[in-house]
């Protein structure tokens, strides 16, 4: 199907990686993005077991990424008074390979830059789909003729909405919602390449050094809760009623939110579809199936983008390869989501006895012998897909690029 023109919505992961793959296989691509510039910022991400590496390594970005390895170290939870309560190895969070969200979006912009061209401050209006492609018109004016359109804005996916139906269809909250954003964290924490997390009930605040920055994660619980998710003042506001009295370090950190330039809210909620394509239109990412934290939603993001791509590359038409990817990636999606589902409570426990619980749960993975356990779970959910070797134009394969085993 190359040489099929395709409007992919959304610069963060998902779409910068389709934009590269289908570029590469002779695609003319174009990326639009609602935010005037492409976003820096965000927490670390991590990427585990052979599917994940062998993506990026195909990508050709795998060495890149390395070398930008956060080496984060153990993370410390602490109790409301600031008193250690258990210490987590850095293998519990970090993965085999960890890097920040930023330098991860960046690395594979730039990679695809050749390969696609980029529009900023701009979003789609409408969608209108006819024998030929499909008419879009953007919200900055103008009208483009596309063969195919692929959705991959993220969880509050505009494409979703015009292709698919009201986000509320396919949303499932699980009543906590979390914040991040870059901060100053107290010197008497001594973290340098390393991270604490402070419980109450129901409440959490990470705070961890990567590569000389520090940054905090904020979590609550609030089930009423209702957002308006473009509305980052009110956002903010939010942030500060539900941590306003806290101890220990929280109101350090909370003087510093409110400049932060890369602060960010949103729910901790999951997309659930039947199907990710509608005609002409396909969803990636998020947009299709935000897992939640703990559900590996970066390596999915990769990881469905180089499917998607393959199959566009292969099929002799759309609706064949769409029916392929969601065939290949279904699977993984539902495991990867099941892993992910109870974030939340994990994170921030509601109750005294479930967060005692909760840090007797970790005392036991961080054991010799459950660490191993656990690490060979988690791998194996991230291995979940026979992962097709796509004849599409990319890395060529010296040796040690795949860390699949061959068949």
């Amino acid at each position: 199907m190359n040489g099929k023109r395709v409007l992919i919505s959304g610069a963060s992961i998902a779409g910068p990686a389709l934009a590269l793959w289908l570029g590469r296989a002779g695609f003319d691509v174009t990326v639009v993005e609602r935010a005037t510039s492409f976003r820096e910022g965000g927490g670390a991400v991590d990427y585990r077991g052979a599917v994940h590496l062998t993506v990026l390594a195909r990508m050709g970005i795998l060495d890149t990424l390395r070398g930008l390895d956060t080496a984060m170290g153990e993370q410390v939870v602490v109790d409301e008074a600031g008193r250690e309560a258990v210490r987590l190895p850095a293998s519990f969070m970090s993965g085999e390979l960890e890097v920040t969200r930023g330098d991860l979006a960046r690395t594979i912009y730039e990679a695809g830059l050749a390969h696609a061209r980029y529009v900023f401050g701009d979003s789609i209006r409408t969608l209108t789909e006819h024998a030929d492609g499909v008419t879009v018109e953007f919200e900055q004016g103008g009208t483009e003729e596309f063969d195919l359109v692929v959705g991959a804005d993220g969880m509050h996916s505009v494409t979703r909405r015009l292709a698919f139906g009201e986000e509320s269809e396919f949303r499932r909250d699980s009543g906590y919602f979390f914040a991040t954003f870059s901060t100053q964290a107290p010197a008497s924490l001594g973290l340098r390449d390393s991270g604490v997390l402070w419980n109450v009930p129901g409440r959490m605040v990470g705070l961890s050094n990567t590569l000389g920055e520090d940054g905090a994660m904020l979590v609550f619980h609030d089930p009423g809760l209702r957002y308006d998710h473009r509305d980052i003042a009110g956002q903010r506001a939010i942030v500060q009623q539900h941590f306003g009295d806290a101890g220990w370090e929280v109101p350090g950190v909370l003087s510093t939110m409110w400049s932060a330039p890369d602060f960010y809210f949103d729910s901790l909620s999951q997309v659930v579809m039947d199907r990710w394509s509608n005609g002409r239109v396909v969803l990636l990412g998020d947009a299709a199936w935000a897992p939640a934290p703990g559900g590996m939603g970066n390596g999915l993001a990769v990881v469905g983008a180089y499917v998607l791509a393959g199959e566009l590359a292969m099929a002799p038409d759309h609706a064949t390869a769409f029916a392929r990817y969601e065939e290949r990636m279904r699977p993984y999606v539902t495991t990867c989501q099941k892993q992910g589902k109870g974030a939340g409570p994990f994170l921030a426990p509601p109750t005294a006895k479930k967060l005692k619980q909760r840090n007797r749960i970790y005392r036991v993975l961080c054991s010799r012998l459950m660490r191993s356990l656990f690490n060979r779970l988690t791998t194996k959910a991230a291995e979940a897909i026979d992962l097709p070797d796509y004849p599409m134009s990319g890395v060529p394969r010296a040796a040690g690029v795949d860390l699949l085993p061959q068949s």
